[in-house]
Formats: C-alpha cells, sequence, structure tokens
C-alpha cells in the first residue's frame, strides 16, 4: 500500500517543515487538494503555494482537482510538473480530450469519481489512464467519516481494470485510518490518501503512515 498525505490536513503556518516532515516519514506522494469554491464549497491554494510545496517534497505530488474549467487548472498547474494531475468525471464534458492534453504535458492521467458516481461512468476511459481516485467521502473538507460503500465501489472498478487497463492504479480518499485500512488492501486499493489521520496522530507522522502500509 502507498500513501499519500493530504496537505490539507496540514499546518499551513509551517508548510515547509510539514512537507519536508512527511516526505522523510515514509510519503510515497504528496497529495494537494485544488478547491475552486465552486466545484466544492472551500477553497485551498493555487500555483504560488503549490510551488513552495513542489520546492520543498522530495517525492512526487499528485495534484486532486476539485474545480470548474479544469483545463484552465492543467495549465495552471501543469508546469510544476506533478506526477498524476486528476480531475473530476462529474464536472469534465471532454475528459477524452482532457486526458490526452495531461498525458501530452508529461502528466500521469487520473480520474476521481464523487461516493454517488459509479465505476461504469469511465469504462470506456479507463484504457487511457494511470489512476482511478475514489472518493470515499463528499468532497470539500477534511476529518470527514470514511462511507464504507467505496468498498464494494472498489471491488467494481477492479473488475473493469483488469479488463481493460491491468496497470491503472486505485486510489481512494477520505476518512482513511488504521482501523478500515486493511479492508481497503483486501479490496486491491494501490494508493490510500489520508490527512487528519497522518497530521493530528499523537504518535508522529511515522507512525502515522507506517500503520497504514501495513
Amino acid at each position: 500500500m502507498l500513501v499519500a498525505p493530504s496537505i490539507l490536513s496540514a499546518d499551513f503556518g509551517n508548510l515547509t517543515n510539514e512537507v519536508k516532515a512527511i516526505c522523510s516519514s515514509g510519503a510515497d506522494l504528496v497529495h494537494i487538494d485544488i478547491m475552486d469554491g465552486h466545484f466544492v464549497p472551500n477553497l485551498t491554494i493555487g500555483p504560488i503555494v503549490v510551488s513552495a510545496i513542489a520546492n520543498s517534497a522530495t517525492k512526487p505530488l499528485d495534484i486532486h482537482l476539485m474545480v470548474e474549467n479544469n483545463s484552465f487548472f492543467v495549465d495552471m498547474f501543469a508546469p510544476l510538473k506533478p506526477e498524476y494531475i486528476s480531475f473530476h468525471i462529474e464536472e469534465e464534458k471532454h475528459p477524452d480530450r482532457l486526458i490526452g492534453k495531461i498525458r501530452s504535458l508529461g502528466i500521469k492521467p487520473a480520474i476521481v469519481l464523487n461516493p454517488h458516481t459509479p465505476p461504469e461512468a469511465i469504462e470506456f476511459l479507463i484504457a487511457k489512464l494511470d489512476m482511478v481516485l475514489l472518493m470515499s467521502v463528499n468532497p470539500g473538507f477534511g476529518g470527514q467519516k470514511f462511507i464504507p460503500s467505496v468498498l464494494e465501489k472498489v471491488k467494481r472498478l477492479k473488475s473493469l481494470i483488469e479488463k481493460y487497463n491491468p496497470n491503472c492504479l486505485i486510489e481512494v480518499d477520505g476518512g482513511i485510518n488504521n482501523e478500515n485500512i486493511s479492508l481497503l488492501r483486501e479490496v486491491g486499493v494501490d494508493i490510500a490518501v489520508a490527512g487528519s489521520y497522518i497530521f493530528n496522530h499523537t504518535e508522529g507522522y511515522e507512525y502515522a503512515i507506517s500503520s497504514l502500509k501495513g
């Protein structure tokens, strides 16, 4: 299991040290949530702050767009050369075109599904993706409770991936902790995104991350 700590739960007043700390504590990716206040009812950060994160990070960036006008935001963040840029299928009218654009910029394209969106909605796009991110909370805010139905959703997605693109990874984001990580591992999740569990853990970041890796 790879672990991608979500910066949304970090101390933004001490962001450089927070990023360095998770990278040195076993993180595999640095997950960055970009929210525009329209697609979700929250605002987060722009390219200036993400550039500072990139300068401090020793692990690849995993940028999750929760925005309207995805193509505009892809152009904004592509110069930072993240490993992944993921966008929500619920918002994008031309997903095939956007996947091609992201890949042409040397970045791995990924699609995100909200809790209510079935995996079958992206059946004919899976062959072109490097990753699918399933939300196990309603997007917009950290610290929410894990939605158990995502486990069945992972199974259905896994079946489609095996059919169309066995190299495509499955990432899950929302409410993940040491109590439900084994369930995610059992159904075939490749990457766990965790925010509050890692950044608020009393035993420290390294302990929290290792407890998710198993």
